[in-house]
């Protein structure tokens, strides 16, 4: 699946993910907030592996839910690399 990567800072030097399906639109209820686009046409893939903080079983579960995964904030990133 093709996705665009933005990543916000959430304080403390810690960073959170949110990936959305390539070209789509930032969902309504996350315009609000500070996200900036990190990457565009990522390939993200169901490989068990972790990408940008998600694990790719639960992000495709969450973008089939909401049509976006985010990081949970127990996995945020402390140094901002993805």
């Amino acid at each position: 699946m093709k996705v665009d990567v933005y990543k916000r800072p959430d304080g403390a030097g810690l960073f959170s993910y949110l990936v959305i399906p390539h070209e789509k639109m930032l969902p309504d209820e996350v315009t609000n907030t500070d996200w900036q686009i990190h990457e565009q046409n990522v390939d993200f893939e169901r490989d068990g592996k972790r990408h940008f903080t998600l694990q790719a079983e639960d992000a495709f579960m969450q973008i089939g839910e909401k049509g976006y995964a985010i990081t949970h904030l127990a996995e945020r990133s402390a140094d901002g690399a993805s």
